[in-house]
């Protein structure tokens, strides 16, 4: 497998030197460099590529999550902070895991061994057929649940709630993990928090879509590519 690459972002300086160490006694991973500032990450992001992003959340003028909400990063995500109240927020986000200062290493290597695993999963999926179901492990037990009875997916914490058209599975994932096992010409996601089934769609309203009886939002950031997907099935005079 090839080495993540990845950049630190962080406006502490011990914390930097701290996550570079760290980098630098993983194998899997290349650093590509670090950031003092959420602002001159994303100007590198907007011209670069990063598999792997570690990002405190706590930084002057523009935040770690702010960032995530501003614009579309397509790397993986591990936050960094001394403060956990941000935890929930942070996954709502879809990052891969949360680190809490002081950082061990320990910690550290479980993080980004999560993150290696999901890179590892995502692409295996990319370059083989997709099957029409998936396993899910919710609670005791693993279900199996057929891809086209997927009505909507909803992130709650560190948990994504699967609603079916028969039941409803709460299992302890993240949405980017569900979301790189499913079928992107099938699901949209439509807020940070609500993956949709496109073909269970029965309504568009405002800021909302029905699905069945249920009526879901759809945020600012997501609401183009929702239409841009709708429009293409419009029928016109």
């Amino acid at each position: 497998m090839k080495k993540l690459s990845c950049i630190i972002v962080d406006d502490e300086p011990v914390a930097r030197k701290i996550l570079q160490e760290f980098v630098d006694k993983t194998p899997f991973l290349a650093p590509l460099g670090q950031f003092e500032s959420a602002t001159k990450a994303e100007a590198f992001l907007r011209n670069n590529v990063s598999d792997l992003i570690f990002l405190d959340i706590e930084m002057p003028k523009v935040s770690g999550l702010q960032l995530l909400q501003k614009i579309d990063i397509g790397s993986m995500v591990i936050l960094t902070t001394a403060f956990p109240k941000y935890a929930l927020e942070g996954y709502e986000l879809d990052i891969i895991d949360y680190l809490l200062k002081p950082i061990l290493f320990e910690r550290f290597l479980k993080a980004v061994q999560k993150a290696r695993d999901y890179y590892q999963m995502k692409n295996m999926a990319s370059g083989a057929q997709q099957p029409s179901y998936i396993f899910i492990k919710s609670e005791k037990r693993i279900e199996k649940i057929e891809m086209n009875d997927i009505l909507y997916a909803e992130s709650i914490g560190n948990y994504v709630s699967i609603c079916t058209e028969t039941k409803k599975i709460i299992a302890y994932l993240t949405m980017k993990s569900l979301e790189s096992q499913l079928p992107e010409e099938e699901f949209v996601k439509i807020h940070q928090s609500y993956l949709v089934n496109y073909s269970k769609i029965t309504a568009i309203e405002g800021n909302g879509i029905k699905i069945g009886d249920k009526s879901l939002p759809i945020s600012r950031n997501y609401r183009d590519m929702v239409m841009k997907i709708v429009h293409q099935r419009l029928l016109k005079r």
